[in-house]
């Protein structure tokens, strides 16, 4: 309930005062490149129902590209997308997903249909939670597309090696879950440090 509370009173301040800035990155977003100001993508959320997380798109529109996983200096990535991918703020209209519960600014981040039915016995657990906008394994990856760029097999690398090691770390945090880790965790995340420091 804590919880919930914080994630209501921080995300509606959050969207009042970044509202001039959101107006900002969509003009420039528009002048960019052709397509939406919004990307929105169907999610897993809390017990495995899907949501629409909403994002600032950041790459150019191709119906016919079903490739989910990105890396870095992906040429689908539009020139004010690349700067808002660096900055993580195309994020930062997931504060509206935080606001009407889809969402919370902590915890582990939501994948795409067909990512939570690799999730066996109890690290099930982690669909008890609601996703986040950051999270401790989103900390640790927080250079994924960097790390992906250098792999031979993006996607296999992923599926193989970083998915299994986020579920370990969300399935640690589940565990360990209080509000002041969740503030631990995004006082790492703004400033870009390790939760070790």
């Amino acid at each position: 309930m804590v919880k919930r509370i914080f994630d209501i009173i921080f995300s509606l301040i959050g969207i009042m005062f970044l509202t001039p800035l959101f107006v900002i990155i969509s003009i420039l977003i528009k002048l960019d490149s052709n397509g939406p100001i919004f990307f929105i993508q169907r999610r897993i959320g809390k017990n495995g129902k899907i949501f629409h997380l909403i994002k600032f798109r950041s790459m150019r529109i191709n119906k016919s590209d079903k490739n989910t996983i990105s890396i870095k200096g992906d040429n689908r990535i539009t020139n004010i997308g690349s700067f808002l991918r660096k900055y993580k703020l195309d994020e930062f209209p997931e504060l509206w997903n935080v606001l009407v519960g889809e969402m919370s600014f902590v915890g582990p981040r939501p994948d795409v249909p067909g990512y939570a039915d690799k999730l066996q016995g109890s690290d099930r657990e982690i669909l008890n939670l609601r996703p986040g906008i950051t999270g401790m394994a989103s900390l640790k990856y927080i250079n994924e597309e960097e790390i992906l760029s250098k792999k031979k097999n993006p996607k296999k690398y992923n599926d193989e090696v970083i998915f299994p090691d986020k579920v370990r770390i969300n399935r640690e945090y589940y565990l360990n879950q209080s509000i002041w880790l969740d503030i631990k965790i995004i006082f790492a995340t703004i400033f870009r440090i390790s939760l070790d420091e």
